[in-house]
């Protein structure tokens, strides 16, 4: 658990505990530096983090206060049991119904992996789009073949220097989006049969990829705070000829975790001791709520064997379909898998986003998105602790647009899912992310989408269905007892 974490835990149990009564001052950011022996921004993102919960209030001049009516403080979901064997891989007909039911505009989407478009410059990006396909040179469709268009992969470059990766502008191959950088990553590292390893819970994309690859996994568990179990790791390593990890260290889909630095770093060098690439998917990695954006696993690369991938998608354009990978000692292999795969990406996207991100304010764009996002999550924190059962325990993310629910014991994911979506609501339940149908006590839900009184409603609506299923459990065990 990071520092911060662990401050607004303990808080948090002090307030549960009546040590901190409702309206009561809490200790300034001064104290606790000293009590604490902690930095102040520390101290301020757990303060920051009481508030999303409803736990605390800020007074102007005044400090932070204990709320009035605080909520019961929710407990983190717990972490996956570590898996024995690896399975293949096998995408089941749930995930296709639940992808045929996100088409639906007039449902509540609760499940979706996308954010609200409402929330980035479509506008400002159609007008570049429009002048760079005006004054696009013919040269370009044979310039910009992999590995695409070098202003754009110059800022790229720029980025990874900014968070203390050393990426050379040569090793990053521009994609028709993440999911083509991941799956061309994947299949230069391994080979039908091999066995990688991956999350688990896991975003059901490294699912689909690993079974069109005719792969066998491995599940390694996420914790919802800290996120890969890197004793688990290890442990599968020893048993097992894995030839590649994927993992996503940073607001990890769809738990949204985040590994500490040290952990990263951690990680690297276990998969640098057996030679095993990490196939890095870091599409969250903008949409951070602290002070300073995580360095990526990428950063503590020293053998080239991490394969980073990123996409414009989360950040600044969905549905243009741009993303990149830069693979290290893997690149050219890369680059020769994307000419077979799609042979180039959108060249008037690609010169689109790269005028936009030079001079179309794209800082002043992602600052404006993560303050509506954490916003958002505040707003779906508070309307969790309102509306659903106090045995609800949901994670606590620091960046993304997801938050991860571990229902009350006997409650169906899948049943929840169905009456939901009955009634209009659409929300993801946790065999989604699973290779064999785990996680039947989960549901991921997305609080990317502006705050509204129909999600305000939907989630009152899913809180009193999980309510009726937790009445329909025990009753069941009473008869059965």
């Amino acid at each position: 658990m990071s520092l911060y974490h662990q401050l607004a835990e303990d808080i948090a149990q002090q307030i549960g505990a009546g040590t901190l009564g409702p309206g009561e001052r809490l200790p300034s950011v001064r104290q606790l530096r000293a009590t604490r022996h902690v930095s102040a921004s520390t101290v301020l993102h757990a303060y920051r983090l009481l508030e999303d919960h409803g736990l605390v209030v800020t007074r102007p001049r005044s400090g932070y206060f204990v709320s009035d009516d605080p909520p019961a403080p929710p407990s983190e979901p717990r972490a996956a049991a570590p898996a024995e064997q690896p399975t293949p891989v096998v995408v089941t007909d749930l995930l296709f119904d639940y992808l045929e039911g996100l088409r639906n505009r007039s449902s509540v989407q609760l499940g979706t992996a996308f954010p609200s478009p409402l929330l980035y410059p479509l506008g400002k990006l159609a007008q570049t789009i429009a002048s760079s396909a005006r004054r696009l040179d013919p040269w370009r469709t044979v310039e910009d073949l992999p590995p695409g268009n070098r202003d754009l992969r110059r800022h790229i470059a720029r980025r990874y220097l900014e968070v203390g990766a050393h990426v050379d502008i040569d090793e990053i191959v521009v994609t028709s989006g993440a999911s083509e950088a991941l799956m061309i990553c994947l299949l230069s590292a391994t080979r039908p049969g091999d066995v990688v390893a991956i999350e688990s819970p896991v975003f059901y994309a490294a699912l689909q990829a690993c079974e069109t690859a005719g792969l066998s996994a491995i599940e390694i568990p996420v914790h919802p705070g800290t996120g890969l179990d890197l004793d688990a790791l290890e442990q599968a390593i020893a048993r097992h000829p894995i030839k590649l990890c994927w993992a996503m260290p940073t607001f990890q889909n769809p738990t949204g975790a985040l590994m500490p630095v040290e952990r990263k770093e951690a990680l690297v060098a276990l998969l640098a001791r057996h030679d095993i690439p990490l196939l890095e998917d870091d599409v969250y990695a903008e949409l951070y709520f602290g002070a300073h954006k995580p360095p990526p696993a990428k950063a503590f690369d020293r053998n080239g064997l991490v394969m980073h991938c990123g996409s414009f998608s989360k950040a600044l354009a969905p549905g243009y379909r741009v993303g990149w990978a830069a693979a290290g000692r893997r690149s050219r292999e890369v680059r020769r898998n994307k000419f077979l795969f799609s042979v180039e990406t959108n060249i008037i996207a690609q010169d689109a986003i790269a005028e936009y991100v030079r001079h179309g304010g794209y800082e002043h764009h992602l600052r404006g998105l993560r303050a509506a996002l954490r916003s958002q999550l505040a707003d779906m924190l508070r309307a969790i602790g309102r509306h659903f059962p106090a045995e609800v325990k949901v994670s606590h993310p620091e960046g993304g647009y997801f938050v991860w629910l571990q229902l009350p014991r006997g409650v169906s994911a899948m049943e929840l899912h169905r009456r939901s979506l009955a009634d209009g609501i659409c929300i993801a339940p946790g065999p989604l992310f699973s290779p064999n149908g785990g996680f039947g006590e989960y549901i991921r839900l997305n609080f990317g989408h502006p705050w509204s009184q129909r999600i305000e409603r939907a989630l009152s609506h899913v809180g009193k269905l999980v309510g009726v299923l937790v009445d329909e459990a025990r009753g069941a065990a009473r008869r059965t007892a």
